[in-house]
């Protein structure tokens, strides 16, 4: 463990946060002119919880883990002011890192699941954002 001084000390969240960027790269580069209309953001946890995790059937909008939702896609709007917002993923850190055993078991897990939520945005299958290896 390095003091918080060091430059080289990162925080849980920053550690979090370059991995998203380091998984959303590729999905960039290749998706960049119809992506810049959208927003990545993180949060703890998920604010909207299942009221019968037993029977829930969460929208396309969200990928989840069962009950437990592991990211949103909220649509374009307008905020308090009357400004027009970006359409934003929010991904959901303290549940995606709790099914990631290590480093790269969460960048696998990160690039699965703003995949589907890009293809979501874009109204495309899975496959067209990421396609399999052939």
């Amino acid at each position: 463990m390095l003091p918080t001084h060091v430059p080289a000390w990162t925080s849980r969240s920053q550690s979090f946060d370059a991995v998203v960027l380091e998984a959303f790269a590729e999905i960039d580069a290749r998706w960049h002119d119809r992506l810049t209309g959208l927003d990545i953001a993180v949060d703890e946890v998920p604010r909207m919880l299942p009221r019968d995790p037993d029977t829930v059937q969460w929208p396309a909008e969200v990928t989840a883990d069962g009950p437990i939702p592991l990211a949103r896609l909220i649509p374009p709007g307008m905020d308090g002011d009357g400004r027009a917002t970006k359409a934003r993923i929010l991904l959901f850190r303290r549940p995606l890192e709790s099914r990631a055993k290590k480093g790269a078991d969460l960048l696998d897990l990160l690039h699965e699941v703003l995949v589907q939520q890009v293809a979501a945005h874009l109204g495309v299958d899975e496959d067209t954002i990421d396609p399999p290896p052939q």
